[in-house]
């Protein structure tokens, strides 16, 4: 049986979603409501966060690159779960131009397909009777998406709050809560989104107070008696075919970014997962058929990474005779050099030509499509995968055999092609900038 659900969702960015979200399930939580978190989008850092305050997996859900089957199949999860919420990205209906599988990737389209009424977070600071025509707006914009209430942002005052709920009441619009201005749970930022769960040491102490002031300011009965959902049964998680039977998998702060629901498809598909930690000069399991290196952070420990002799002595030898690939982070730590926001240069595995660097910035966002030239783990030649792209690294070299023909949502193709070097004791080395995040 599936739980009610609810999507936590915003006009934009930066309006307090992620605080509400992680103190709704850690508050709950500590009433012994088991809620079953997901994220909208392809972000790769929230759902560690929704992990830790929850203690349950979190799960990527997203309209642009999943076809409606599998986003029912993940939604699986939920089973014996008491509640379901799902945190949105960007602005609820923020998405891209062109249709993918069963949407453009907006958090609407999953509240829809679910039929989870939405929770919308409003920044009300500089407003008051105002903030509610922004509220109507998002109740009519979209037939099939309904609106369970508002919990009001940055309030200034007990007269700001007043003022703000008359114009909700003027409208017909429930606020759920009302979150006083306050800096106490904050969590650090960096050019990606927040800095990940397993970099913040206090993060029982930051989920518990976020826990606590979430309590005290939002009517958690009536926001769970406001759940909602259309699925009531769902089919099991579907397997995903795994790069290998036995996979070594780089994990620690510079190798993080993994979609967790490619780590359990490949579990269901009878795969095992072998982690191992470049950061601490481990190499890739030996007995293992396949090394694959995800995204993270490896421009700021680049200098660890240079110094890992062991790590990059095992991950040439293993090269040459099974395949690596790796995933935007681990695809630069694969390249022959990355330059440091400092302009130094950090010697790299060099199993690729590639020349990477973070002295000259250049954001990279966006869904990228791949018609691959070559086979990677887990997919063959002229297979075709949908991911995303999200980094601000700027290529100075990418000389090896393209890896794709790379296209963004528009259909517009990518200079940035993944690359592909093949070893002659058997071995390939792949990589590209994009995270795959199922087939497409």
């Amino acid at each position: 049986m599936i739980p009610p659900g609810l999507m936590i969702s915003a006009p934009s960015s930066g309006t307090g979603k992620t605080t509400l979200m992680l103190g709704l399930l850690a508050a709950f939580r500590a009433r012994g409501v088991n809620v079953q978190p997901f994220k909208s989008g392809p972000d790769y850092i929230d759902p560690a966060f929704h992990t830790a305050a929850s203690g349950l997996a979190s799960f990527n859900l997203d309209s642009w690159s999943m076809d409606r089957a599998v986003i029912d199949g993940l939604v699986g999860n939920a089973r014996g779960a008491d509640l379901v919420l799902a945190e949105g990205s960007m602005g609820l209906f923020d998405g891209v131009a062109v249709p993918g599988a069963c949407g453009n990737g907006a958090s609407a389209d999953i509240a829809a397909h679910m039929g989870w009424p939405v929770v919308l977070v409003l920044d009300v600071s500089g407003a008051a009777q105002s903030v509610a025509a922004t509220a109507r707006g998002f109740r009519d914009m979209r037939p099939d998406v309904s609106l369970a209430g508002v919990v009001l942002n940055r309030v200034a005052s007990p007269r700001h709050e007043t003022l703000v709920r008359a114009g909700m009441d003027e409208v017909g619009i429930r606020v759920l809560g009302s979150l006083p201005r306050q800096n106490g749970i904050e969590l650090p930022e960096r050019h990606l989104g927040l800095v990940q769960a397993g970099e913040q040491e206090n993060l029982p102490q930051i989920l518990s107070e976020a826990a606590e002031f979430i309590a005290g300011h939002v009517d958690l009965d009536a926001l769970r008696a406001a759940a909602a959902g259309t699925l009531h049964s769902a089919p099991p998680p579907a397997a995903i075919q795994p790069p290998g039977q036995r996979i070594a998998l780089a994990q620690d702060n510079a190798f993080a970014f993994v979609y967790p629901h490619l780590l359990a498809g490949w579990r269901t598909a009878g795969a095992e997962v072998v982690p191992f930690s470049p950061l601490a000069d481990e190499g890739p399991d030996p007995d293992a058929d396949v090394c694959w290196l995800p995204g993270g952070y490896p421009e700021l420990h680049a200098g660890a990474l240079a110094a890992a002799d062991r790590f990059r002595h095992s991950l040439q030898s293993f090269a040459k005779t099974r395949p690596v690939h790796g995933e935007c982070g681990g695809y630069m730590a694969m390249g022959a050099g990355l330059v440091d926001k400092d302009g130094t240069r950090h010697e790299m595995a060099g199993l690729l030509g590639l020349e990477t660097s973070f002295a000259k910035r250049k954001m990279h966002l966006g869904y990228r499509k791949a018609d691959l030239n070559a086979a990677i783990p887990g997919q063959t030649i002229r297979g075709r995968l949908r991911g995303h792209e999200f980094h601000y690294a700027t290529i100075l070299d990418e000389p090896d055999e393209p890896l794709a023909r790379i296209t963004d949502s528009n259909d517009l193709e990518v200079p940035e092609t993944g690359s592909v070097r093949r070893f002659d004791g058997g071995g390939v080395a792949t990589g590209t900038f994009f995270h795959m995040i199922g087939d497409g």
